[in-house]
């Protein structure tokens, strides 16, 4: 939470042990040892205070005496001097609300001034390295639109793990080995001999777009027919290494459109290359828990709480796909040594993390250093109908000609308006209009109107300028200090964002701040009042202004001054 806002709570808590260690000391209440406890929360109605404290009601039995008898004497004897704390008032049964003055809000206006663009970013993650891994998509076509949300999502949590005092990376697994890409290469390899004459059909589970039959034209364009008569093996192989990196172009390309910048594309293919993979099999052979069975090695997944054990290496030698994913992630926390890797999967891995957690452990690494995000799937909808797509038949949409359709902030704020854990239907109606009940233009549109605001008042001839401590006093109705206390729980948005790995959290206070903002707006006057309640309400919207664009930009979304 904000630095104001963290020591308002202290000098709330201060007050009440200071009033309860004087009626100790005075012989008001008999108690040894140290009082429980108490909370100091944020009460659902406003009116009722800034702060509400249960102080009396967690004390009650311990010093002997009705809730509300110990509330009165507490606030009877309690020393406000130099504090945040305007009043007090007892409710209830003995609750204690805690109401802020001035000083407070005003110092709020001053701190957003004062900290600008770095407005909301703490050290709550101070030291701790983080390693955010999330579309890495098989490089064996275009990015489906599951991608398009967990690129949203992963890139705007790395982004508000960053704003929470985390060192943060991101990264990109390419599945670069392994079935897809024999998938990848048969597919290829039907298309080209096609090319030829071949009459071979493409298997069902094939991949049968238009961008397999490109790639068989174009290699054939460069090489002819000199593979057809070629071993199988080989021309695969040629096919494979013309088409991939091709694909991996693309998919750069097609992320840096969506406002993605990875620090490190890693390949799956360097873990079979380096003998990393092959490594954690003797690594896991030494710890015990395998054993084999028909030839097959396998791994003891169920001494670790898993519904099955899971095989290791294949009876033919080869290893199964877990096996570099392992040896992936004691990369990332044994070799990189990240304090905390963080996955961005599909829904339908909720059986594969508990298996590598399992032989993350055997492997003598705390397993809870690995957190799994777990996206549900998306579905787009359009004139209120739910647009079907299949990926094989080549017939699905894509990242880019989702882009194509919207704008990329709407993508960008829409995928993150919801939990990852929740599915979500993407309105492509609500996406490209400009109204209210876009949310993304509703909170542009907040951030354009302050910027008018502010133009609007130059052109008549006011200089602006920032408002002293004691004109921001004077920011005394109930719509101003709802929206200034709005902003104080910015940075701790932020953190519980961080530490939900919930990125939603933050359009919905985006949301909700241009909400009060407008409510704000449409009751309080900023021009056409006394001299210092103007300018105090010009630095209002000018730190709402900031605080709506520190949000924007976390998000990688435009903060437009005009629309």
């Amino acid at each position: 939470m904000s630095v104001l806002v963290t020591k308002a709570k202290e000098q709330i808590v201060t007050i009440i042990k200071d009033s309860a260690t004087k009626l100790l000391n005075n012989g008001d209440f008999v108690f040894e040892g140290e009082l429980p406890d108490f909370t100091v929360e944020t009460p659902a109605n406003r009116e009722h205070g800034d702060y509400a404290v249960n102080s009396a009601l967690v004390w009650a039995k311990a010093l002997r005496s009705n809730p509300r008898a110990i509330a009165e004497k507490i606030v009877d004897n309690v020393n406000l001097t130099d504090s945040y704390i305007d009043r007090l008032e007892i409710a209830g049964p003995g609750f204690i609300n805690f109401f802020l003055n001035e000083k407070y809000y005003a110092d709020i206006l001053l701190d957003i001034n004062e900290k600008g663009e770095n407005y909301g970013k703490s050290n709550y993650g101070e030291n701790k390295r983080v390693l955010v891994e999330f579309v890495s998509a098989n490089p064996t076509g275009p990015m489906h639109i599951g991608n398009a949300r967990g690129g949203a999502l992963g890139d705007c949590l790395a982004e508000v793990l960053k704003w929470a005092g985390y060192y943060t990376e991101r990264e990109f697994y390419i599945n670069d080995a392994g079935n897809q890409i024999n998938k990848f290469a048969l597919s290829l390899d039907i298309r080209y001999r096609q090319l030829f004459g071949d009459s071979e059909e493409m298997p069902e589970d094939s991949y049968h777009g238009e961008d397999i039959i490109n790639h068989a034209k174009a290699f054939a364009d460069k090489f002819g027919d000199s593979y057809i008569n070629a071993s199988e093996q080989d021309r695969k192989k040629a096919l494979v290494d013309f088409a991939l990196p091709k694909n991996i172009d693309g998919l750069k390309t097609d992320l840096l459109k969506y406002r993605i910048e990875y620090n490190t594309w890693f390949k799956e293919s360097s873990l079979h290359e380096s003998g990393e993979a092959m490594k954690i099999v003797e690594l896991l052979k030494e710890s015990g828990y395998t054993y084999e069975e028909e030839g097959a090695l396998w791994f003891k997944a169920t001494e670790f709480g898993c519904d099955k054990d899971f095989v290791l290496v294949r009876a033919n030698g080869f290893p199964t796909y877990v096996v570099p994913d392992i040896a992936y992630h004691y990369n990332k926390l044994v070799t990189r040594k990240f304090d905390k890797a963080i996955d961005i999967l599909g829904a339908d891995h909720h059986g594969y993390v508990p298996r590598l957690k399992a032989a993350l452990t055997a492997l003598g690494v705390d397993a809870n250093k690995l957190d799994a995000v777990l996206m549900q799937m998306v579905r787009l909808v359009r004139n209120g109908e739910v647009i079907k797509a299949s990926k094989r038949s080549g017939k699905a949409i894509t990242l880019v000609t989702l882009l194509d359709e919207v704008p990329i902030d709407a993508a960008r704020f829409f995928f993150n308006l919801r939990e990852p854990n929740s599915h979500f239907d993407f309105d492509l109606d609500l996406a490209v209009s400009e109204s209210s009940s876009n949310p993304v233009y509703y909170v542009q549109y907040a951030y354009a109107r302050i910027c008018s605001i502010i133009r609007n008042l130059e052109a008549e001839g006011t200089v602006i300028r920032n408002a002293t401590s004691d004109e921001l006093k004077l920011l005394s109705a109930s719509e101003e200090r709802d929206l200034i206390q709005y902003l104080s729980s910015f940075t701790n948005e932020i953190i519980q964002s961080a530490k939900t790995y919930d990125p939603a959290r933050i359009t919905h206070y985006a949301v909700e701040l241009a909400t009060k903002f407008h409510k704000f707006y449409a009751s309080c006057r900023v021009k056409d009042t006394n001299e210092g309640l103007m300018f105090a309400r010009i630095m209002l919207c000018k730190d709402t202004a900031t605080v709506i664009k520190n949000v924007l930009d976390m998000l990688k979304i435009t903060a437009p001054e005009k629309m």
